[in-house]
C-alpha cells in the first residue's frame, strides 16, 4: 500500500448497556482483530460504545461513574497499537458530555463533543449531556479528520465547522436506532452533508438490541459527492475496512464491499429477531415460552422466537377451551413439529369450571359473557408465569399494535409476558411478515395465514365484531399514531367520521392497558411507549 494510503476500520459492533467490563473486553479485541487482520490505521467504533446507548439515568449513578473510570483506564492501557476513536460519557464538574475520545499510545489524543442533542422521539439527551460547542479535528497519517456524533451529522453546521476547522474527511460516531424506511432516510441526509462540505464521511454505527430500541448498523463509507464505496450489512456485527487515499491534500476513496439494501418487510423482521435474541441473551434467560393459539400472532411468534435463539431454548403451550377449535389446535401443533419446538399442552376447562363455580354467586350471572372470556385469558396467562417461574423462562406476549391500540386484549391475561415482540407490529405488517418467512422456508402454516382472525373467547368469535376490517383500522391508526394526524385531517381526506372518532377516543382511553404492558421493539416511526407519551387521566376529546 503507498505511503499516501491508510485503512479506516469501522468496527460495527453490540454493547451491552451498563456492562462496561465486558464493553471494554468487546473494543479492545475488535481493534486487535481490525489490526491483525485488515492492517488497520484507525478503528472507529460507535457512540458511546464504552457505556451502551442509551445510558439513561445510570448516568447519575456513582457506582456507574467509577466503572466508567476503570473502563477508561482499561481503554488506555490496552489499545497498543492503531489509534481508535471510541464514544463515552465525559464528567467536567456537573457536567456530562456525550464523548468521542481518540485513544492512542496509552493517551487520549483529543476529546469531541456532541453539539446537537436530540430531544424528541425515542431521544432524551437533554435530560443528560452538556451539548459541546464546536467540531473537534485531530490529523492523522496527514490528514485532518472532523470528529461527529450521531445528530451532528443530521445537522449542517457540525460538519460546516469541521471544514472550516481545516477538516480534510470527517469521521461519525453513532448509535442511530432502525425504524422502518431509516436505513435509506439515514443514508440520504449523510449523502447531502458530504456533498454540502465536500468531505467523504467514514460512518460506524451500533448494532443489537437494548430494551425497546433496535440499532441496525449498515455502517457507511461516503465519498464527497454521496457515492457509497462501502456499506456494512444490516443486523450483523462485523470489522469493515475502507481504504482511504491522500492526492494533493484531497482525500479520496477505493470502492469497498457494498451491502444491498433489503426490502423494507426483511428489515422489519431481521430487527425483531436481532432484538428478541439480544433482550433474551442479555438478561440471562436460558430460553422462552410462549402460548399457541393457532393464530397468526402467537404463530408469527414462534418462527421470530426459533430464528432468534433456535428450538432448543423455545417451548410452545397449548391451553385449549371448549371454544378452541380443532384447525387452531393442529396448525399450532403442526408449525411447531416443523420446527422442531417442544410443546406442552394443558386444557384449561376444568379450572374454567372451578373458577365459575366460585365467582358465579358474586356475579349473579353464568359462563358468559366478557367476564368469563377475560377469566378464559388469565387463566392462560397464569399458566404461562406459572410455567416460567418453574423454569426462568421468559415468556413473550404474541399482542400486535393494532391490538394494543384499541385495547383489544385482557390484562394480566394475553398481555402477560415479558416481552412483546410485536408489539410495534400493526396486524397487516403481522401478515406481511408471515408471508416474507414463508419464502425462506414454509413454516408459518396456510390455513393459519388465510383464515379469518378470532379471539376463540366464544362461540363463533371474530375479531371484526370488536373491530373496524385491519386494512382500514391500520390505516386508520397509522395516520393517527405514527403521522400524528388530527381526526379532522382524516374526515377530510375521506374517511368515515364516526370510524375515525371512535378509534381516535379507543386509542386514547386504552392508555392505561399500555401502561402496564411488557415492552417491546420499536420499528414503526412511532411507537407506543418509549415514544409516544399521553396521559392516562385525561379529558381531552377530539372531534372530527
Amino acid at each position: 500500500m503507498p505511503a499516501s494510503a491508510f485503512t479506516v476500520v469501522l468496527a460495527q459492533i453490540n454493547v451491552t448497556v451498563g456492562d462496561i467490563r465486558g464493553n471494554l473486553a468487546r473494543i479492545l479485541n475488535a481493534a486487535r482483530d481490525a489490526e491483525a487482520a485488515h492492517g488497520a490505521d484507525l478503528i472507529l467504533f460507535p457512540e458511546l460504545a464504552l457505556t451502551g446507548y442509551p445510558p439513561q439515568d445510570l448516568l447519575f449513578q456513582p457506582g456507574f461513574r467509577a466503572d466508567l473510570d476503570g473502563g477508561l483506564s482499561g481503554l488506555l492501557a490496552g489499545c497498543k497499537g492503531a489509534p481508535i476513536v471510541v464514544g463515552y460519557p465525559h464528567y467536567e464538574g456537573s457536567r456530562i458530555y456525550n464523548a468521542a475520545a481518540v485513544i492512542h499510545q496509552g493517551g487520549i489524543k483529543t476529546l469531541a463533543f456532541k453539539q446537537c442533542l436530540p430531544n424528541y422521539g425515542v431521544f432524551d439527551e437533554k435530560r443528560y449531556f452538556t451539548p459541546g460547542e464546536h467540531t473537534s479535528v485531530w490529523s492523522h497519517r496527514g490528514v485532518p479528520m472532523g470528529i461527529l456524533i450521531c445528530e451532528d451529522l443530521w445537522d449542517a453546521a457540525p460538519s460546516r465547522r469541521a471544514r472550516e476547522g481545516g477538516a480534510q474527511m470527517l469521521l461519525g460516531l453513532s448509535a442511530s436506532p432502525f425504524s422502518l424506511g431509516k436505513i435509506g432516510e439515514r443514508e440520504a441526509v449523510f449523502a447531502e452533508r458530504v456533498r454540502d462540505v465536500e468531505l467523504p464521511l467514514a460512518y460506524a454505527n451500533l448494532v443489537g438490541g437494548q430494551d425497546e430500541l433496535v440499532f441496525d448498523g449498515t455502517s457507511l463509507a461516503l465519498g464527497r459527492s454521496g457515492e457509497v464505496f462501502g456499506r456494512a450489512p444490516s443486523f450483523e456485527e462485523g470489522l469493515w475496512p475502507i481504504r482511504f487515499n491522500l492526492d494533493h491534500g484531497i482525500v479520496t476513496l477505493e470502492p469497498g464491499a457494498v451491502t444491498e439494501h433489503m426490502a423494507g418487510v426483511e428489515t422489519v423482521y431481521r430487527a425483531i429477531t436481532l432484538a428478541l435474541g439480544d433482550y433474551v441473551r442479555k438478561n440471562h434467560f436460558p430460553g422462552v415460552l410462549l402460548g399457541l393459539s393457532g393464530g397468526i400472532d402467537s404463530a408469527l411468534t414462534l418462527a421470530l422466537a426459533v430464528d432468534a435463539l433456535g428450538a432448543g431454548r423455545v417451548k410452545g403451550v397449548l391451553m385449549p377451551s371448549p371454544y378452541t377449535s380443532d384447525l387452531s389446535r393442529e396448525e399450532a401443533l403442526r408449525q411447531a413439529r416443523t420446527l422442531g419446538v417442544e410443546t406442552l399442552e394443558i386444557p384449561i376447562d376444568p379450572l374454567l369450571r372451578t373458577i365459575g363455580e366460585a365467582i358465579e354467586p358474586a356475579l349473579g350471572s353464568g359462563r358468559e359473557g366478557v367476564v368469563f372470556e377475560n377469566i378464559q385469558a388469565r387463566t392462560r396467562g397464569m399458566l404461562l408465569m406459572a410455567l416460567s417461574n418453574a423454569s426462568g423462562r421468559l415468556v413473550l406476549s404474541t399482542g400486535n399494535k393494532s391490538e394494543m391500540a384499541m385495547g383489544y386484549a385482557t390484562l394480566y391475561g394475553d398481555m402477560a409476558g415479558g416481552f412483546a415482540p410485536l408489539r410495534d407490529v400493526s396486524k397487516t405488517l403481522v401478515y406481511a411478515l408471515a408471508r416474507y418467512r414463508n419464502t425462506r422456508a414454509p413454516v408459518i402454516p396456510d390455513p393459519v395465514i388465510e383464515r379469518e382472525p378470532t379471539a376463540e373467547l366464544r362461540s363463533g368469535q371474530r375479531d371484526r365484531d370488536s373491530l373496524p376490517p385491519y386494512d382500514v383500522l391500520d390505516s386508520i391508526l397509522e395516520a393517527l399514531v405514527e403521522q400524528n394526524r388530527s381526526v379532522a385531517d382524516l374526515v377530510q381526506s375521506g374517511f368515515d367520521a364516526k370510524m375515525v372518532q371512535s378509534v381516535a377516543r379507543q386509542v386514547l382511553v386504552m392508555e392505561y392497558k399500555r401502561r402496564q404492558a411488557p415492552i417491546g421493539v420499536k420499528v414503526s416511526r412511532r411507537a407506543f411507549g418509549i415514544e409516544r407519551r399521553y396521559p392516562v387521566t385525561s379529558g381531552f376529546k377530539e372531534e372530527g
